[in-house]
């Protein structure tokens, strides 16, 4: 049986960069732990990506998730983003 583990930092489109609404999403994703676990670095990036972006609503819950997370994780997430901002 062949399995296969991807990951949406290595296989996301070129095309996410520019779209809001799935910058948004994998934020989503990463909160609710939809792909099995709750990765809050993950969801603060993708958050604040989306807010950069436009979306608004990404603001509130950039800011939830930051209620949970110690200064360095989001400082990391921070770090993340400014890093996917570079090179997207």
């Amino acid at each position: 049986m062949l399995q296969v583990a991807i990951t949406t930092d290595t296989a996301m489109p070129i095309e996410i960069g520019n779209s809001p609404d799935a910058l948004f999403e994998l934020g989503m994703i990463y909160s609710s732990g939809r792909l099995g676990v709750i990765d809050l670095i993950a969801a603060h990036k993708w958050f604040n990506l989306a807010a950069v972006r436009g979306r608004a609503d990404a603001v509130a819950l950039r800011r939830e998730i930051a209620e949970m997370m110690s200064e360095a994780e989001v400082a990391q997430a921070q770090r993340e983003a400014r890093a996917w901002m570079t090179t997207h």
